[in-house]
């Protein structure tokens, strides 16, 4: 969890497989996400695009942020630290981007 006054950036970004990228954050904190799901039940086509795996690898790490294609994919900071609110992992929601 972020703790109030902590700024939290993304240092460094690395594709793993299939969906899944692995985050490297300033305070040493990694984690895996599996974008798969959020990607492949969306219903907005500037997210489901992604679905494609040459689009969805040209990722990067931008002013600390994840971004694809100057920012018409982005996530929030916190959910990706705490890897909730993008999938199939902990809560099963799609509510970031």
């Amino acid at each position: 969890m972020i703790t109030e006054g902590q700024i939290i950036i993304i240092e460094n970004a690395e594709y793993i497989d299939g969906y899944k990228i692995r985050l490297h954050f300033n305070d040493q904190t990694t984690q895996t996400i599996n974008f798969e799901n959020f990607i492949r039940t969306s219903h907005n086509p500037h997210i489901a695009k992604y679905s494609d795996l040459a689009l969805f690898k040209n990722f990067s790490i931008t002013d600390g942020d994840l971004e694809w294609n100057d920012y018409d994919l982005c996530f929030p900071i916190a959910d990706l630290y705490e890897n909730k609110n993008i999938g199939d992992f902990r809560d099963n929601s799609n509510e970031a981007a």
